[in-house]
């Protein structure tokens, strides 16, 4: 079976235009990375030359001047009239510059005046997180939350003896700057922790494929290991014997894969054991661990990502939202250099509309990371097409300290983090438009002022070429997907009406009386949750001002995040004119009327892209349109007959 690519295929040195095929080469650097960008070089069909000779070479990679300043993942492109020079600072740079040489061969015109760009990464840990279990869980499969087939790293209780596709992926990672991989679920089962210990043998396997192409390899580790992997009896981290059996641990690990990135912990949260059992504080217990990675240069990603999952519906004082906050605002300060406490972008869980979560502001002497979803677990299951960089753009650009102040790019130190989309199938990604959000996190965790259009530009050509009719046709799917999902889905920022088994699909009262704990508390009078400090669960002050005051309030507080933070009639009126239940219909009618034309639009693409592809899209759109049609009707028959007020359009309600 045909496994297709995803950007920078095999055949770009024969694209119209590149000017590749037969060019000649001059890499000076010694080790894996150079060797990696000299076989790269030669598989596109580029003539290798002898950096000592390399002058009247076509393309020249080489090391920056001093006075450049250039970081070791840093480099300048310069592109004259008959040659193209990469200077790197550092043996990733030379790699990074190598892919940003590729994009820019199929980007940019010929014509184009000499010039020379500088590029540096905003962030120093771009990170992905897969969710891949090594055995098929009775529940989740093979991966959690894969909407792509099958792990490309595991196969049913152990790692793969073929590891060329792993070798393809770590190659696309490079080609968008990815420098950090997780390779298992953050919900570590008892096969899974056996990755630590007896199974490090194939971890280090998958850590040398990703070593050639400027990854480190990190581990999702059970906090309990000592007690289910180590024989001990506790695994309190204030333990002598439990802090020695980790201390050595990590010895085996990185005496076994020696640029080992480190652990990523899921603790205390929907059933993964933590330091609450002991007494003890998530500080307490993340640099426990720290500690034992220290002596390496390794790090503890630790996700905050901690609530009670088993509430009471009944107690609407109880609130979710605000968990993250309430547990680690107060350690603010209190956790080792090595410690990167990894935040969810918001409050929840991945909704498609959020506020972006008040943990990121309030721990201001702490490493934290931006954590996203790049799987599209709340927003269509890689069945519908929704482009996800305009909404991680929105994210990365909220100031949180006001109109004044940093953007929140500028304020996670400890990088951005996403989990991953990827798994066997045939188009990697399962829906092949979906692909569009893994390229478009990587540049975006690369360079977060880039713009969602241009990014998807970008990918497009870089899949499909440079047919203008292909360009357009996607970009009429794609471009405000995100917006479309949105209008025929949950309202307003209310979230999570989706089925409780696998979170797709519609289901109003799903998890309203469930001890997960996100409501909406829709009656005949309103819906919305109060989260103000006046009158309800006081969420909203958790925010630095202006966003308390802006948020508390109904005058200020932004439409579409209305009913996550305000119960309110069915006839309030919105700042856009109109009544909240008119929203809703209004919105979900014309969600559906957008998503009915794609099929038209991808039709007329048939036979300017590969058969398969266009089949597998076309497929996916039709079960875009089931779902949306089946959203837009429950969503709307629940608000007629809850509120009683008719469409004042007359349209089919039932």
């Amino acid at each position: 079976m045909t496994v297709h690519s995803m950007w920078l295929p095999d055949d770009l040195a024969d694209r119209e235009g590149t000017g590749l095929r037969g060019r000649s080469i001059a890499i000076a650097g010694d080790g894996d990375l150079f060797d990696t960008v000299r076989q790269d070089a030669a598989a596109l069909g580029l003539r290798l030359v002898d950096a000592a000779g390399g002058d009247g070479t076509d393309i020249l990679v080489e090391p920056a001047d001093a006075a450049d300043a250039l970081g070791p993942e840093s480099f300048a492109l310069t592109r004259g009239t008959d040659r193209t020079v990469v200077r790197y600072g550092g043996a990733s740079g030379a790699l990074y510059g190598w892919f940003q040489l590729l994009r820019e061969a199929i980007l940019v015109q010929p014509h184009r005046s000499p010039a020379t760009t500088r590029h540096e990464p905003a962030h120093e840990l771009r990170m992905l997180d897969h969710w891949d279990n090594v055995a098929v869980h009775p529940v989740m499969g093979q991966v959690e939350r894969g909407y792509a087939g099958g792990s490309i790293f595991y196969d049913d209780g152990s790692l793969r003896d073929d590891l060329t596709r792993v070798e393809r992926y770590a190659r696309l990672l490079a080609s968008i700057g990815i420098n950090r991989v997780a390779i298992n679920n953050v919900n570590v089962h008892a096969r899974e922790a056996r990755l630590l210990t007896d199974d490090l043998p194939g971890v280090a396997r998958l850590a040398g494929v990703f070593r050639r192409w400027g990854i480190r390899t990190h581990l999702s580790v059970s906090f309990a290991a000592p007690l289910t992997l180590g024989g001990l009896g506790t695994s309190d981290p204030l333990d002598d014997g439990v802090q020695e059996w980790w201390a050595e641990t990590a010895n085996g690990v990185y005496a076994a894969i020696p640029d080992f990135g480190g652990f990523v912990v899921k603790a205390d949260s929907e059933g993964q054991p933590g330091p609450f059992a002991y007494g003890r504080s998530h500080a307490e217990g993340a640099n426990m661990l720290a500690r034992a990675l220290a002596p390496h240069g390794g790090m503890v990603h630790w996700r905050a990502f901690v609530y009670n999952h088993r509430q009471d519906w009944r107690d609407r004082s109880t609130d979710r939202a605000r968990a993250a906050y309430d547990h680690f605002a107060p350690l603010d300060g209190h956790f080792d250099d090595n410690v990167v406490v990894q935040v969810k972008y918001g409050p929840l869980d991945f909704q498609t509309r959020e506020p972006v979560s008040p943990v990121i502001p309030a721990m201001r002497d702490t490493r934290v990371a931006l954590e996203l979803q790049v799987t599209q677990e709340y927003t269509g299951h890689q069945l519908h097409a929704v482009y996800l960089a305009p909404q991680w753009r929105e994210i990365l650009d909220f100031r949180p300290f006001g109109d004044e102040g940093r953007r929140l790019a500028e304020i996670v130190r400890g990088g951005i983090v996403a989990v991953s989309n990827v798994g066997d199938d045939v188009f990697w990604t399962g829906h092949p438009l979906a692909q569009a959000n893994l390229y478009a996190y990587g540049r975006l965790a690369w360079d977060p002022t880039l713009e969602p259009a241009a990014i998807l530009d970008e990918w497009i050509a870089l899949t499909f070429g440079l047919d203008e009719g292909v360009r357009d046709g996607i970009h009429s799917i794609l471009d405000d997907s995100w917006r479309t999902y949105e209008s025929y889905t949950a309202p307003l920022g209310v979230g999570f009406m989706v089925s409780p088994q696998g979170h797709y699909g519609p289901a109003v009262d799903g998890y309203e009386y469930s001890p997960w704990g996100t409501y909406h508390f829709a009656d005949r009078d309103g819906i919305g949750v109060d989260r103000t400090v006046a009158t309800g669960t006081g969420y909203a002050g958790q925010y630095p001002s202006p966003w308390r005051e802006v948020y508390e309030s109904l005058e200020t507080v932004p439409d579409e995040l209305l009913l996550f933070f305000h119960h309110v009639p069915y006839t309030h009126r919105l700042h856009s004119g109109s009544t909240v239940i008119q929203h809703i219909y209004d919105t979900h009618f014309a969600g559906v009327e957008t998503v009915e034309k794609l099929p038209a639009v991808w039709a007329a693409l048939e036979g300017r892209v590969d058969a398969a592809l266009h089949a597998r899209v076309s497929d996916r759109l039709a079960e875009q349109r089931r779902s949306a049609v089946e959203w837009r009707d429950q969503i709307n028959t629940y608000f007629w007959r809850k509120s009683g007020i008719p469409d004042e359009r007359g349209r089919t309600i039932y």
